[in-house]
């Protein structure tokens, strides 16, 4: 029978960071920014010993400072989470399954065995032998089922767990419905102001209501996610980036449209660069702008044709700028581009 695993590492920023430091051992490690709380950046990740400060992914540094002063902050390494993250899938692939990777910490594999946790058991006992590095593994008969038994696991002792058709009224009903992968807070609390509050809820809904509300392709689909359905595909390939994007934030809210322009030409050029190395053409450009004190908003073009041009790329990212009323001061910019063949 052909099984979805999806396999989550544990803590992986902070646990690359133990790694290259032993001494941050057992001990509260908060990564993001360059590694200074003072300045305004925001944490990629939190050691287990700091999330019990309530430290969490995306918090202001400030913040997660102020609920965990004696943590240690350390700047953000891409490279080295790069290097360590390829050595895991490399891991993988050794096994005979297909490996889709889905970025530093994840990946889904796909298997025809009879015997699921068996596979899952060696997939997390190689992992460790061979980079020191834990993992996670939940069972699925698609991807989706796959994805959310990964949260169960990392909650059970042997770190696997499976969740297919015949268990997912009884796990997943009564839940609320940002348990599904792909339904965020917002998302939910536009379906609970329709009274759909629960999993259960959501299944049993009009999908031609939903399709009313949420649109033709988003308000089905959410049905969909809440009776469990998903595809069972794993695409074996490595891992490649959808886009590329840079952000700046500042240490003081900029306020002058010109200012805020020229920051975004700054950042549209080194996304340019970027472009240019992957050797792809990009097909669409966006911008994020988060206003003080955080609120954050973003829009995007499609371009009449995929290209590399830099100037062609910052040209696109200054005409999105004006789609944002700049009315509020803003302390975070962001440029990205996405390839072709990639969702924006």
């Amino acid at each position: 029978m052909w099984w979805v695993l999806h396999v989550d590492l544990d803590q992986f920023i902070a646990a690359v960071e133990v790694l290259r430091h032993p001494e941050l051992r057992g001990k509260p490690v908060i990564v993001g920014g360059d590694g200074d709380p003072t300045k305004r950046s925001v944490v990629a990740t939190a050691s287990y010993e700091a999330r019990e400060f309530g430290v969490h992914s995306g918090m202001p540094m400030r913040t997660a400072a102020g609920r965990c002063p004696d943590a240690i902050f350390l700047p953000s390494d891409p490279p080295a989470y790069d290097e360590v993250s390829e050595r895991v899938m490399a891991v993988l692939r050794e096994f005979p399954v297909a490996v889709e990777v889905l970025g530093w910490d994840e990946a889904f594999v796909g298997a025809d065995t009879d015997d699921p946790e068996t596979l899952a058991a060696d997939l997390r006992r190689a992992v460790p032998e061979r980079t020191e590095l834990t993992c996670a593994v939940g069972i699925g008969d698609n991807r989706l089922r796959a994805k959310i038994a990964t949260g169960f696991a990392k909650a059970e002792p042997a770190g696997v767990y499976r969740l297919t058709k015949d268990n997912w009224v009884a796990v997943m009903a009564e839940r609320p419905t940002d348990a599904l992968w792909g339904i965020g807070a917002k998302t939910a609390r536009k379906l609970a102001d329709l009274d759909l509050k629960t999993v259960r809820q959501l299944a049993l809904a009009d999908p031609a209501a939903l399709a009313r509300r949420f649109g033709p392709k988003m308000g089905p689909w959410y049905w969909e996610l809440a009776r469990g359905a998903s595809s069972t595909e794993v695409t074996p390939n490595a891992w490649v980036a959808k886009g590329r994007s840079r952000e700046t934030t500042f240490q003081t809210n900029l306020t002058d449209p010109t200012d805020i322009a020229a920051e975004i030409t700054k950042l549209a050029h080194r996304v340019a660069g970027d472009v240019a190395e992957e050797q792809r053409p990009a097909h669409r450009v966006g911008v994020k702008v988060r206003f003080a004190p955080f609120i954050t908003t973003t829009r995007s073009i499609t371009l009449p044709e995929s290209t590399s041009d830099p100037a062609t790329l910052e040209a696109a990212a200054l005409q999105v700028l004006t789609m944002f009323e700049l009315t509020r001061p803003v302390r975070l910019l962001g440029v990205w581009a996405s390839f072709e063949n990639a969702d924006g």
